[in-house]
């Protein structure tokens, strides 16, 4: 049964992808309450409540709880304690099992090796010499990476055709954490495709999108992508197992690694709405964020069909500047997220040029 309309959806989690979800379940009639530490968060400013706590906050949580017909969340970093206990008193999607296959970069490659999904090679890390045992494995380079909580190029090291040897201090640089070191990918482009799985299974897969980044940030996503028919339906047809094999609810953004015979390695998956999907407010009907919240409220899944072709750029630090000459642009749409402070390498804001298609 679908969430009656004037029901109150939790999200925990207050940046810009809260946000857009507040937005998105006010269009469809719905309340919205955040958990978030940070005052005034973006997400606050649109939302009806904000509940100022951190997230692993038990008052907090049984308030969330108390206040919501289903909670979800805009970030993978969620403890996934305090996803389990609010599941026991509301519904929450997705599922924390999601959560906790997301958090950690190897229980991940396990699960999507486990269901048939291949990555590239990689090796558990958590000491010196397992790392110079990895890079021999791996002729000396390789990307090495915190399990957990790195995202944006954050939590991470490359190494290049390197000799085995001489990476004393190196596990302690990286903070004295689990580990993991990734095998390098001849790609030719780097895709995502965000999917979404309703509450009775129904699944919708947008198309997939083209990124490209700078500096570990997404820069640009681009409609339709330089790959075969084949490429996209078996990167939507992964996804789509994914969702299946979580018993999932909700949208999911999944990354692909593009190889030369257009093959496909995955890269990584993101149980939430995702930064290369904010091209779907622009060039479809109905937005990954809409989706999201039809998902998790028990309605029909809209279409994914894109009308228009498009660019979505994110704004970063500075890039802000660029508003004005953006608002004079014919076929452009704008999104800031309401951060009074830019800084380098902090998302203010994005915007998405659209042509139609033939």
């Amino acid at each position: 049964m679908s969430l009656p309309a004037g029901s109150t959806i939790g999200i925990i989690g207050g940046g810009q992808l809260g946000r857009m979800l507040a937005m998105a379940a006010a269009r469809l009639g719905y309340r919205t309450v955040v958990l978030e530490p940070q005052a005034d968060c973006p997400a606050a400013q649109v939302a009806n409540r904000q509940i100022t706590a951190a997230y692993d906050d038990a008052a907090a949580l049984a308030e969330l709880a108390a206040a919501s017909a289903v909670v979800t969340y805009e970030f993978e970093n969620v403890p996934v304690v305090a996803a389990t206990a609010l599941a026991a008193k509301v519904p929450v999607y997705p599922p924390a099992r999601a959560l906790e296959v997301s958090q950690d970069r190897l229980a991940e490659k396990n699960f999507l090796n486990g269901i048939g999904i291949p990555t590239a090679d990689y090796c558990p890390v958590d000491n010196d010499e397992e790392l110079t045992a990895a890079l021999k494995k791996f002729n000396g380079s390789g990307i090495l990476k915190t399990r957990r909580m790195g995202y944006d190029g954050k939590g991470q090291r490359v190494f290049r055709n390197m000799e085995t040897g001489g990476f004393a201090g190196t596990c302690e640089a990286m903070g004295n954490v689990p580990l993991i070191l990734e095998s390098f990918v001849a790609f030719e482009r780097e895709i995502s495709v965000i999917a979404a799985r309703g509450r009775g299974g129904a699944l919708a897969a947008y198309d997939p999108a083209e990124n490209v980044h700078r500096n570990g940030i997404l820069h640009t996503s681009t409609l339709p992508p330089a790959i075969r028919p084949e490429t996209a339906a078996a990167a939507q047809a992964a996804a789509a197992k994914i969702l299946t094999a979580l018993d999932y609810v909700g949208i999911i953004g999944v990354e692909f690694f593009v190889l030369a015979d257009g093959s496909l390695l995955a890269n990584e998956m993101a149980p939430r709405v995702h930064n290369s999907g904010h091209w779907t407010e622009a060039a479809c009907i109905v937005s990954q964020f809409e989706q999201h919240i039809r998902a998790l409220a028990g309605l029909p899944l809209g279409s994914p069909a894109r009308h228009s072709d498009c660019v979505m750029e994110n704004l970063i630090g500075d890039d802000i500047l660029r508003v004005p000459a953006l608002l004079a642009e014919p076929d452009l749409m704008l999104h800031l997220y309401g951060k009074a402070e830019a800084r380098p390498g902090r998302k203010m804001g994005h915007f998405t040029r659209v042509s139609r298609r033939a």
